[in-house]
Parts: C-alpha cells; sequence; structure tokens
C-alpha cells in the first residue's frame, strides 16, 4: 500500500502502527519520528515566514475568512505518487490542507486513493482514530497493541494522582491572543491529576481576555503554544511575562506543545505523563526516557 499522509499526527500514528515503510510523503511539518523527516514533501506554507504570534494569528485570520487555505498542496507531486491511501484530517483549518481540497484532488486522481480524515476531539476519540486506520491497513494487532499499551499508561497516571490535591490549571494553547486550550487538554489536565479551570473536553479551544485567565485564579499556568517546541514556547512566555505575572499563579510553566499537546497522536500519553510530572513530582511516574523536552520553569513571581 502507498500511502499519503498530510497532517503530523497522522503520520506519527501510521509509523507507529508499523506502517512507515508504507508511507511514500507526508507534509513539511512532519518532524516525528525520525524515519519520516526524509520523505518528500506535498505541503508547504502559504504564510511568509518569520511572523510573530501575532502576526500568524492575523494572517490566518485574513485567510480564513477570506476562503484562503493555510498550506498549499502540491498536486502534480501527489499525482506522481500514485497514493492508494491518503490521510488527512478536518477538525483544524490552521493544521493541515483542507478536507474539501483533498476529496476534490483524491477524486481525480488515476490511483482512486481512500481519504481517510481523523478529527479527534478527546483522547477517547484519539484511540478511535487508531482502531479505525489499523483497520484500514490491515494492521489490528498492531492497533490493540498500541491501544493497550496507551490505555495501561493513562491508567498509572490515574493511580499516581489518586487522591492527591488536584491544583487548579490554566493551559494556554497561545499568547497574542490568549487562547485557552480546548479538546484533549482538559482531559489530559484532569487526567494528570489536575483542575482544569478554563479548558472544556471536546470543545475547541477559545480565545480570553488575560482578565479572565486572572479571574480563575489559577495555580499553575501551562503555556503551550500551538506547534512550538519547549524552547520557542519559553520565549513567547517571557514575552508576556508581565501578562503572565499579573495572573498571580504561584508557577508558570512552557512545555512542548507540538511534540505532546498540539498533535492528537501517539504521543498524547507523553504529554499526559509530563502533566502528571510537573503537578505531582513526587508520585507520578517517569516518562519514557528521551520522550519529553525539559519543561522550562519561568522567572514569573505573583505580583
Amino acid at each position: 500500500m502507498r500511502i499519503v499522509s498530510l497532517v503530523p499526527h497522522a503520520t506519527e500514528l501510521l509509523f507507529a502502527l508499523g506502517l512507515g515503510p508504507e508511507v511514500v510523503a507526508v507534509t513539511h511539518e512532519c518532524d516525528h519520528p525520525a524515519a519520516a523527516i526524509g520523505l518528500p514533501h506535498v505541503t508547504r506554507d502559504a504564510l511568509p515566514a518569520g511572523l510573530s504570534a501575532g502576526e500568524i494569528d492575523a494572517a490566518v485570520r485574513e485567510r480564513t475568512l477570506n476562503g484562503e487555505a493555510i498550506y498549499e498542496l502540491d498536486r502534480d507531486a501527489l499525482a506522481r505518487l500514485a497514493p492508494d491511501l491518503i490521510v488527512t484530517q478536518a477538525l483544524c483549518p490552521v493544521c493541515a490542507v483542507s478536507y474539501e481540497e483533498v476529496a476534490e484532488i483524491a477524486n481525480a486522481l488515476p490511483s482512486e486513493p481512500r481519504v481517510i480524515a481523523l478529527d479527534p476531539k478527546t483522547l477517547g476519540e484519539t484511540l478511535g482514530d487508531v482502531r479505525t486506520l489499523a483497520q484500514a491497513t490491515d494492521r489490528r494487532e498492531a492497533g490493540v497493541s498500541l491501544v493497550g499499551e496507551i490505555a495501561a499508561r493513562v491508567d498509572r497516571v490515574k493511580l499516581a494522582v489518586r487522591g492527591r490535591a488536584r491544583p487548579r490549571v490554566a493551559a494556554l494553547e497561545w499568547l497574542d491572543p490568549v487562547f485557552v486550550a480546548g479538546h484533549w487538554t482538559p482531559q489530559l489536565i484532569e487526567l494528570a491529576g489536575g483542575h482544569d479551570v478554563l479548558g472544556l473536553p471536546g470543545e475547541p479551544s477559545e480565545t480570553v481576555s488575560w482578565e479572565t485567565v486572572a479571574a480563575a485564579e489559577p495555580e499553575l499556568v501551562v503555556v503551550m503554544p500551538c506547534g512550538y517546541d519547549a524552547a520557542r514556547a519559553h520565549e513567547e512566555a517571557l514575552a508576556h511575562a508581565g501578562a503572565l505575572a499579573a495572573l498571580n499563579a504561584p508557577r508558570v510553566v512552557a512545555v512542548n506543545a507540538s511534540a505532546y499537546f498540539s498533535r492528537p497522536g501517539p504521543r498524547l500519553v507523553d504529554g499526559l505523563e509530563l502533566l502528571a510530572h510537573i503537578m505531582h513530582p513526587a508520585v507520578a511516574p517517569a516518562p519514557p526516557a528521551g520522550a519529553l523536552a525539559p519543561a522550562l520553569e519561568l522567572p514569573v513571581k505573583p505580583a
């Protein structure tokens, strides 16, 4: 089978199911696992490089309003690859080429590829996607094994934090403007032994004011800008240090959102373990070696 992945979390899942040798192309943002980096790219950014967080938000809003894509798909390259299966998503117009465009192109390809859209909104739905893709690629046994492994790790975290005091947590998915993380993130926080004071499980991320975040009285603020690694998240947090300090939260931590929170793939369980370790370091199980970038404690103190 010849498979093209048009979204990074699908690429991660395909490799986790042992389908790496059958993946013939990925997106320009697919950076995990290492074996995916050298594969041909069939997408590129429509936005110019070097934009600030605020400029990215403004550009995305403008292009979305005008019905313009954030990413561009190389139709000629896709046709040459003659895929049997294209894996994409329709949940977030900022995360990948639009599903409608992919479906239109697929219908015109001589190879007549099947198109599967993975659009999970909760941790449970990400496990459902494992089963969907495993069935579509005749990897049912690998799918059962992967789901079982993830479920066992989730259970270990739940057991470790059971009965512990739950800190009030605000997860910020963007800082300019402020976005509260939604979808699977509130669920991860609760499973990790915290209480999400702003996000709603399964619901989209939403913009709020700094005043709204402060009014929620978080004890822990997790800065997780969508698509940014820990170093870039740290930079964003430092750039907004004044606003973060005004929240009067005892702790502000920046994390690698790109790897462990932005993508609803197999590494969400790594994100769960990271959150548990941040909130309950004395009892939370240690993450797998090399799985987590350091959480960066910021020099932000209560006012």
